[in-house]
């Protein structure tokens, strides 16, 4: 169980770090007269915010990666999860996590912003920023959708295949109750997973018919500040 405890305890801090990224300034700039932000602020948090999201990505992905080791090859599972591997895949997340943020908010503020400068969002976010600009957003908005769907994509193949031979070892166990221990192993991971991805599923993969303002300020709230609050509470649940 010590590798599953070392990937929640960074999940954990990977949902802090990001309400602790967007939270407080929305609750002071909905609170207090103070409705405005300076240009290097903005820029922190569009990088910090990409950053949490890849790294909550990768972590889901190598969580789901570690349940498949355990129910799939228990006896193994120290030999194949061990602390070194565990620390050089959470590591390797935090690194690339914070390059892709870190490239995503250069390019957006590399753009020229000279009419409006009113946000549409409770905090600065890469896709409203892109409306504002008056240069030309094409390269910004192609290297959006090449990174973007290329770490979804990643991830959810990970997950997917991960899950898909959990299943069948699930349905290769005789007992109930063994069904029952290995399925209640990953439940909460699976739990969480759903939320996340059917977060961004209704936040970027509707048409743009189905768009409303209120709708996506609702699902930005419900990714940013609700999903990272309940993550504790679903991992609780089990114990």
């Amino acid at each position: 169980h010590s590798p599953m405890y070392f990937f929640l305890c960074h999940l954990a801090f990977v949902d802090f770090y990001g309400t602790s990224t967007v939270t407080p300034n929305t609750l002071v700039y909905s609170l207090c007269k103070i409705k405005s932000m300076s240009f290097y602020a903005c820029a922190t948090q569009v990088c910090c915010f990409i950053t949490v999201s890849v790294w909550e990505l990768l972590m889901l992905s190598v969580m789901a990666y570690d349940r498949y080791v355990a129910i799939c090859n228990p006896l193994l599972y120290v030999v194949l999860m061990p602390r070194r591997l565990c620390v050089q895949m959470v590591t390797s997340s935090y690194i690339y996590g914070f390059s892709v943020g870190l490239i995503q908010a250069i390019a957006t503020f590399h753009m020229s912003f000279c009419d409006s400068n009113v946000v549409n969002q409770f905090y600065c976010d890469d896709v409203p920023l892109i409306a504002l600009a008056c240069s030309d957003t094409h390269v910004k908005e192609l290297m959006l959708l090449v990174i973007a769907g290329f770490n979804v994509l990643c991830s959810l193949i990970v997950v997917l295949i991960s899950y898909g031979f959990i299943v069948f070892a699930i349905f290769r166990i005789h007992s109930a109750v063994g069904r029952q221990k290995a399925f209640s192993t990953c439940a909460s991971h699976l739990f969480s997973i759903s939320l996340y991805y059917g977060t961004l599923s209704f936040m970027y993969l509707q048409p743009k018919s189905s768009h409303s303002l209120d709708k996506d300020k609702f699902a930005s709230v419900f990714y940013a500040v609700v999903i990272p609050m309940l993550n504790p509470l679903i991992y609780t649940l089990r114990n």
